[in-house]
């Protein structure tokens, strides 16, 4: 038996092993961070679309309230008859008749339980885009570790796979929405 090649196509298949592996721990580690960019987009998409979509709720919610309680308080006294005249009239009655007809029509007037749900949905979406951006920094650097250490270091040279650089924020993307704008 010839032992030495033997041993030379036993090193050889080691060798090719060790290199599919290292090759696909890298793609492995490539496409997660597409995946975490394509998922921190997507959290992007939401927030773009949620928040002024839910402040303009909270707007339309808060002219509803705001025309209600104008007409519960026109009906409290007509702009023609003072309120000593009405209570001198006896149409106390009539008035507290028609303000419970209104307040039954329109029983939860409470824009500040709209601005608590935008709240929670503003903070939401940016604690997800927190965690998503996490994500995507783990995922750059157990890449980038992969690339620039042994074996997959020599792979990664063979195969032309550099290091992740790192996505900056222009500053338009540090700014913060500006709710206070939408309204």
């Amino acid at each position: 038996m010839n032992y030495p090649l033997i041993i030379a196509i036993a090193v050889f298949i080691i060798l090719i092993l060790v290199y599919i592996n290292a090759y696909n721990t890298l793609n492995r580690r490539k496409n997660q961070i597409d995946n975490a960019f394509s998922s921190l987009d997507a959290l992007f998409i939401k927030r773009n679309d949620l928040i002024p979509n839910l402040i303009a709720t909270v707007k339309q919610y808060m002219d509803f309230e705001r025309e209600v309680l104008e007409k519960i308080t026109q009906l409290r006294v007509p702009k023609d008859r003072t309120s000593e005249e009405y209570v001198r009239d006896g149409d106390v009655d009539k008035i507290m008749k028609q303000i419970m007809i209104q307040v039954e029509n329109y029983p939860q007037l409470k824009a500040g339980q709209q601005f608590t749900n935008l709240r929670y949905s503003f903070n939401e979406c940016e604690e997800q885009l927190s965690a998503g951006r996490r994500y995507l920094s783990a995922s750059i650097t157990d890449y980038n570790n992969a690339v620039t250490t042994f074996p997959c270091n020599v792979v990664a040279g063979i195969s032309g796979m550099k290091k992740h650089e790192w996505e900056r924020a222009t500053a338009t993307q540090r700014q913060n929405v500006d709710a206070k704008e939408l309204f």
